[in-house]
C-alpha cells in the first residue's frame, strides 16, 4: 500500500513539473480536428515535392515548355493534345482524362500536363507562403518586442511604421510594390534582386502583413513590461538583452506560433491573388495562382484547368485556419477565453 502510494505521488510530481511547452504539445496531439489538418497540410507539402517524380517518371512530361503539337496515347489511338474547337475555329486543350499517367486533369492552352503542372505549382506556392509567413512573423516580433519593451524613441518610430503599412489596403500596397519591383527588381545598396526573382513575391507579401502580427506583439509586451517577474529582473541588474530573450520571448513565443499557420494561409491567398493578376510569380515559374489564370478562358470548357488549383488554394487555407486554431487552444487558452467573452 506505502509502495502504492508513493508510486503515485511520484507520478503526479512527475506530470506537475511537466513544462508547459510540453503541456500544449500534449493538448494539440489530442485535437484530432488540428490533428487532420495537418495531415491534410502534409500530404500537399508531400505530394508537391514529388513533383518531378510524378513528371519525369510517371507521366513522362516538361509541364513547363508549350506542347501545341503534342499528342497522347488513350485508349490504343494517338489524340492530339490541343483538339480543333467545336465552334469552327481555334483549338481547345484534351479534358481530363482520369488516368492518372496521362494528362489526368486534361491540358492547358498551351498543351501543357494541368496535373503535372498543379503539383509543380505547389511547391513554389507552400515556398512562398511559408518563407514570407516566416519572415512576417521574424521580424514582427523584434520589431515589436522593441517598441514594446524599450519605449520611447524606439516605440514613436515602431508604431509609426506600423501605421504606414496599416493605413495601405493589403491588397493594394501589395499590387503597388509588385508592379514597381517586377520591372526593375530590387536594388537598395548591397541587396540586389533580379526582377523574376521569387525573392520578391516573398519579400514583398512578407513586409505588407508585418503590423498585423507586429501590433498584438507590442501590445503583449508592453502589458508584459508592467508584470512583477519583469520588474524583479530589472531590479536585479539583468541586461535587457537577457530580459527579453529569457523573460520576454517565452512568453511572445506561444503568440508567433499561433499566429504562423493563419499567416501562412493569408499569404497563399495574397500570392494567388497576385500571380492571377499577372504581377506575382512570373514565367516560366507557375503557381495555383497563375495555373488559374491559364484557365480563364477555358471556364465553359475545361473548367478543371482552373478548379483544380482553386481546389488545392481552399483545402490548404482551411487546413491551416484550422490548424491555427488549434495552436491558439493549446498555446494560448486566455485568447479562446477572451474571444468567447
Amino acid at each position: 500500500m506505502a509502495s502504492s502510494t508513493t508510486t503515485t505521488g511520484t507520478l503526479t510530481t512527475a506530470k506537475g513539473s511537466e513544462s508547459p511547452w510540453r503541456s500544449s504539445l500534449r493538448q494539440l496531439r489530442r485535437n484530432r480536428a488540428a490533428m487532420m489538418a495537418l495531415g491534410l497540410l502534409m500530404f500537399m507539402v508531400i505530394a508537391s515535392l514529388l513533383a518531378p517524380v510524378y513528371a519525369h517518371l510517371v507521366a513522362h512530361v516538361n509541364p513547363f515548355p508549350a506542347n501545341v503539337e503534342g499528342t497522347i496515347d488513350l485508349g490504343g489511338k494517338s489524340v492530339p493534345v490541343l483538339q480543333p474547337s467545336s465552334a469552327g475555329f481555334g483549338v481547345t486543350p484534351i479534358g481530363p482524362t482520369w488516368h492518372f499517367a496521362t494528362y489526368f486533369l486534361g491540358a492547358d492552352p498551351q498543351g501543357r500536363d494541368v496535373f503535372a503542372r498543379l503539383l509543380y505549382g505547389g511547391r513554389i506556392s507552400l515556398l512562398i507562403s511559408f518563407s514570407s509567413a516566416l519572415i512576417c512573423c521574424v521580424i514582427a516580433a523584434v520589431l515589436g518586442m522593441a517598441g514594446g519593451y524599450f519605449g520611447g524613441a524606439i516605440d514613436w518610430v515602431v508604431s509609426r511604421i506600423f501605421d504606414i503599412v496599416w493605413a495601405f489596403p493589403v491588397y493594394l500596397l501589395a499590387i503597388c510594390l509588385s508592379v514597381i519591383l517586377l520591372t526593375s527588381g530590387l536594388n537598395v545598396g548591397f541587396i540586389h534582386i533580379a526582377p523574376g526573382s521569387l525573392l520578391l513575391p516573398i519579400l514583398i507579401i512578407a513586409s505588407v502583413y508585418i503590423p498585423y502580427v507586429g501590433r498584438p506583439v507590442r501590445g503583449i509586451v508592453m502589458t508584459l513590461r508592467e508584470r512583477e517577474f519583469i520588474q524583479a529582473a530589472v531590479g536585479s541588474g539583468a541586461s535587457d538583452w537577457r530580459i527579453l530573450r529569457k523573460e520576454i520571448w517565452p512568453n511572445v513565443a506561444p503568440t508567433i506560433m499561433v499566429f504562423f499557420p493563419m499567416m501562412v494561409a493569408f499569404d497563399m491567398l495574397t500570392e494567388s491573388a497576385l500571380s492571377f493578376l499577372g504581377v506575382g510569380v512570373q514565367p516560366p515559374n507557375a503557381t495555383w495562382g497563375t495555373i488559374s489564370n491559364d484557365g480563364l478562358q477555358l471556364l465553359y470548357t475545361r473548367p478543371w484547368v482552373s478548379i483544380a488549383p482553386g481546389i488545392c488554394i481552399v483545402l490548404t487555407c482551411a487546413a491551416l485556419n484550422v490548424l491555427g486554431d488549434g495552436a491558439r487552444d493549446a498555446f494560448d487558452p486566455k485568447a479562446k477565453l477572451r474571444g468567447g467573452a
